[in-house]
């Protein structure tokens, strides 16, 4: 075995930076080392890694094949490492949750797992699906919470906790005290809506249907809490997760609408890399999941036994 550890490390850097400079701060090398390194490993198999695009460094078809495999390899290598040493715990698990499940899911049972296991570690990314996919494919990322759709052909998808959206308003709002709406009502509005590429905006997106692009946007903003404010000051109206409005709804500060002509179900999922080797943390922290939610009708109906 001609290749070191250092010289995997130095090479799934640059893959995932695919620059030099940025790849050595996360290696702890100088820039010149670390071009050393991936320099060597390419000599050493007489063949070429990347692509070169002046500073900028892509994978070609070979380093392609190899990213996944060099991930693995690091990931094994710390998990033997940790054997060693005697520490116990899965390590640490990089986990991209989007917004309303980052927000009002993910940290909960972050929480919880680390209870459990408290020599492990956490990283939470959060983000809109698009951007979780994406840092999955670069291998970024070990496990994905997404509540839009995937179709990327390196990712594994499967079904979590069913979710519903939810169309609501101020009090103050004309179609409070009306209680539904129909979808010619609905054109009527103006909207605070998420941005493009998030999954709840995928979601009314299909509902609506060829009626989506005559909807009247007034807003789109990137986080549900700044929907949730703007609609309270009377902006607009409104469409995110029923898990989101639990509390408003409760408190009266925001009121649900009725729209028996929209489906607005969906699944949240669970998202790896097809080629990535499985972590007994990353399995684990599945499983909580699975085990958290387990007959659970929909995600505004999850109990947290475990929060005091």
């Amino acid at each position: 075995m001609r290749f070191t550890l250092r010289q995997i490390a130095v090479f799934v850097a640059v893959a995932r930076h695919e620059n030099v400079s940025r790849a050595a701060s996360d290696v702890s090398l100088s820039q010149s080392a670390t071009s050393t390194a991936l320099a060597e490993l390419e000599r050493l198999y007489d063949t070429q890694l990347f692509d070169r695009f002046g500073r900028s460094l892509r994978l070609n078809e070979r380093g392609q094949a190899l990213l996944p495999l060099s991930v693995e390899l690091l990931e094994r290598a710390a998990a033997i490492d940790s054997v060693l040493e005697g520490r116990a715990g899965y390590g640490r698990l990089r986990i991209g949750a989007t917004l309303t499940i980052g927000n009002y899911l993910a940290t909960l049972i972050v929480t919880e797992f680390l209870r459990r296991h408290p020599e492990s570690s956490v990283q939470l990314k959060v983000h809109n699906t698009a951007t979780i996919i994406d840092q999955l494919a670069q291998h970024e990322l070990d496990v994905g919470l997404i509540e839009g759709s995937c179709r990327h052909p390196d990712l594994v998808v499967e079904p979590w906790v069913a979710d519903e959206l939810v169309v609501f308003c101020s009090p103050a709002h004309p179609l409070a005290a009306q209680g539904s709406a129909t979808i010619a009502e609905l054109m009527q509005q103006p909207w605070i809506l998420r941005e493009s590429g998030s999954g709840t905006r995928e979601t009314l997106d299909r509902a609506l249907r060829d009626d989506c692009s005559k909807l009247q946007i007034r807003l789109e903003l990137e986080h549900t809490e700044a929907i949730k404010r703007a609609v309270e000051f009377g902006l607009g109206i409104g469409c995110i997760s029923r898990l989101a409005l639990l509390e408003a709804f409760r408190r009266g500060s925001l009121v649900p609408i009725a729209t028996p002509e929209l489906d607005l179900r969906r699944h949240f999922h669970f998202l790896w890399q097809r080629r990535k080797f499985q972590t007994a943390g990353m399995r684990e922290f599945v499983g909580l999941c699975r085990s958290l939610t387990a007959g659970v009708e929909r995600s505004d109906r999850i109990e947290w036994p475990f929060i005091p």
